[in-house]
């Protein structure tokens, strides 16, 4: 079967690397594994960056250079650890605020698309369009939260010992 195993907040291990720019602390964590993208039984390991490119910062190029730029510096800090000590593949995915991918997302979803196509039976199309919308959701989450705060129920513990209870027997 070809399948997707997907794990979030992949932890790396700690080796000695060859760049000054790759990220060594213990702490290091990639947002996304997957096994089977590329090749079946591979290991694919992904993080992932949302820019603003309305930015100031981003505003003095283009679109296409800010996207090399970002997935750059993603493949200056991750890639040759993930290589030499996890012996896996690494992909960054860059999106922008306005829902445009970089070229190596594009290339990643093309293929989790096709994947998903050939597991569940449903065209191309219907897979690659539920995986943009599923995106779209996503990245509306993640830029209102960003910009108001996460506003949820935090999850908080019973403590049986704080409560009395009344028991009528």
């Amino acid at each position: 079967s070809s399948g997707i195993n997907a794990e979030y907040g992949g932890k790396l291990k700690q080796e000695t690397v060859v760049y000054r720019s790759t990220i060594t602390e213990n702490s290091a964590r990639l947002d996304v594994s997957a096994r089977g993208v590329w090749s079946p039984l591979d290991k694919v390991f992904t993080d992932i960056r949302v820019f603003n490119s309305l930015a100031p910062t981003n505003n003095r190029q283009s679109v296409d250079d800010t996207f090399r730029r970002h997935e750059r510096e993603k493949i200056l800090n991750y890639n040759d650890r993930v290589l030499q000590v996890e012996k896996a593949t690494f992909t960054p995915l860059v999106f922008s605020t306005t829902g445009l991918m970089g070229p190596k997302a594009e290339v990643f979803y093309k293929r989790a698309a096709t994947l998903l196509s050939k597991k569940t039976g449903h065209t191309y199309n219907d897979s690659i369009r539920y995986i943009r919308l599923r995106l779209c959701f996503c990245l509306l989450k993640t830029i209102l939260i960003s910009i108001r705060g996460y506003r949820g129920n935090c999850f908080t513990r019973f403590n049986s010992y704080d409560n009395d209870f009344n028991l009528i027997i």
